[in-house]
């Protein structure tokens, strides 16, 4: 068995890399989420070390140091990413020249040929699910026989056959073991989750076809595979066990409540432990199950509205109506549930109309939080294909992010340039932070727990940041 190393490399600061590399930007306050992705493979490697760089501040100096401790380094890398990835590739085998490096992610998933050639450093990357073809190549499998992974043969790159797609996820081993091992989950944090808070996948794959959204269209898939609700509830009971000063568990699943009768199952479970937890969630929940779920601890949905012009969300085939977004928005408030919206600007169809109108949604909707996104047209999404046939494609690549992180419009139309898409971000967030009622929210949401008044007063320190920073870096 090779000595492994699952690195997420070292980055700017700020730089959350681990939701998955989906939000590959600094964020409006200091935010990290686990490496997940990582941690199902390195939990199939027995004695492998998984080394999240940015959330625990490991420096690249760090990473190369331990280059001689290991025989094989799977690196999580990214679009915007990518090249600064190689770096730290680079540095690795120049300090270690017998170091199989392989690259995994939606990147390399997508491009693996330009992928695997951009470096002499790259020995392999892997597409698609890579939980299996890393154990393989851990267990000293010849590159050439295992599925999944395009490699090199005299230089050029060579792509074996494409792995099958896993269906029966009880075969994964729980990833929380792996966290107790090498992660401090006290590094990790979320301003909507009580901290610490605790995440994992209890399924892959999304069934809805949003024309943006990266992990369904590269890895994912649009089949909604699950673990087994006993499967689930049997990793939270010993999570709770393993870390008792765990808040809240949150659901990382791509849509969490696609699957109704299954999240209520679960949901029962997770009931009679007494756990508070979170999920993604699409915002067409009945009332019914919004309600089984918040009598068995659910807490938070997170909910990606995108926008609040119906014709936008049909041309992103978003799958969602404006008025049934509402309903179910009123549900939750009704029964006491808290939302974490999320929007992006700069979707086909944009226009200073459509983004006052999202804004104004936004603020009569009333989540409780908010996260704002620029589009941002990711290779191997339709939206990447749409902005490059119709010439809407200013950036991509690293040039998807500022030097300091922040991301930037990638796009832009002859009646809305990318300045107005990028400055209206912080409009959006200005107008919705910014209100009587919602200061008087969060005021009341202080005054309430200490704890949560230092934390607000951090977080607006930072966001107050973020938005000059923004400014100054236009």
């Amino acid at each position: 068995m090779k000595r492994t190393l699952f690195l997420n490399p070292p980055s700017f600061n700020g730089f959350d890399g681990g939701a998955g590399a989906r939000y590959q930007a600094r964020r409006e306050v200091r935010s990290f989420w686990y490496p997940t992705w990582l941690a199902q493979p390195a939990a199939l490697v027995p004695d492998s070390r998984l080394i999240d760089a940015p959330a625990s501040d490991v420096s690249f100096d760090d990473v190369v140091a331990m280059a001689g401790d290991f025989d094989l380094a799977v690196l999580h890398t990214s679009t915007p990413s990518f090249h600064s990835d190689v770096k730290v590739a680079e540095a690795l085998k120049a300090a270690n020249p017998g170091l199989m490096i392989g690259f995994v992610g939606a990147h390399v998933a997508i491009s693996p040929v330009d992928s695997v050639l951009a470096s002499d450093a790259v020995d392999f990357v892997a597409g698609n699910e890579f939980d299996f073809t890393i154990k393989e190549i851990a267990e000293g499998l010849p590159l050439a026989e295992v599925d999944g992974i395009t490699h090199k043969i005299d230089g050029q790159a060579v792509t074996n056959r494409a792995r099958a797609i896993l269906h029966d996820m009880d075969q994964l081993p729980f990833v929380t073991p792996v966290y107790k091992r090498d992660l401090k989950i006290e590094d990790y944090f979320i301003g909507y989750l009580q901290h610490p808070y605790l995440s994992l996948y209890t399924g892959r794959g999304c069934k809805s076809h949003c024309t943006f959204c990266l992990w369904p269209q590269t890895i994912g898939g649009h089949i909604y595979r699950t673990r087994s609700a006993a499967n689930v509830i049997e990793e939270i009971a010993q999570a709770k066990e393993t870390f008792p000063q765990v808040k809240e568990f949150f659901f990382d699943d791509d849509t969490f409540t696609d699957d109704r009768p299954r999240a209520e199952e679960i949901a029962g479970g997770l009931g009679r432990l007494g756990v508070t937890w979170s999920c993604n969630a699409k915002a067409n929940v009945p009332y019914e199950t919004l309600k089984v779920l918040r009598d068995n601890g659910l807490r938070l949905l997170l909910v990606g509205y995108e926008s609040g012009n119906q014709q936008i969300l049909h041309n992103i085939k978003k799958g969602m109506r404006i008025e049934v977004a509402r309903k179910f928005t009123e549900d939750c408030h009704k029964l006491g549930i808290t939302i974490h919206g999320t929007f992006v600007l700069g979707l086909p169809g944009e226009s200073r109309e459509t983004i006052e109108e999202t804004i104004r949604f936004a603020t009569e909707i009333n989540p409780h939080t908010i996260q704002v996104s620029l589009a941002a047209p990711y290779p191997g999404t339709f939206l990447y294909k749409q902005a490059v046939e119709n010439g809407w494609l200013v950036h991509s690549g690293d040039d998807m992010i500022q030097t300091e992180g922040f991301q930037i419009s990638s796009m832009a139309y002859p009646h809305l340039s990318q300045e107005e898409i990028f400055e209206a971000v912080a409009t959006f967030y200005k107008r919705f932070y910014f209100r009587p009622r919602k200061i008087a929210d969060i005021t009341l949401e202080m005054l309430k727990s200490w704890e949560m008044m230092k934390r607000r007063l951090r977080e607006g320190v930072e966001f107050m940041h973020f938005l000059n920073a923004r400014e100054v870096g236009s």
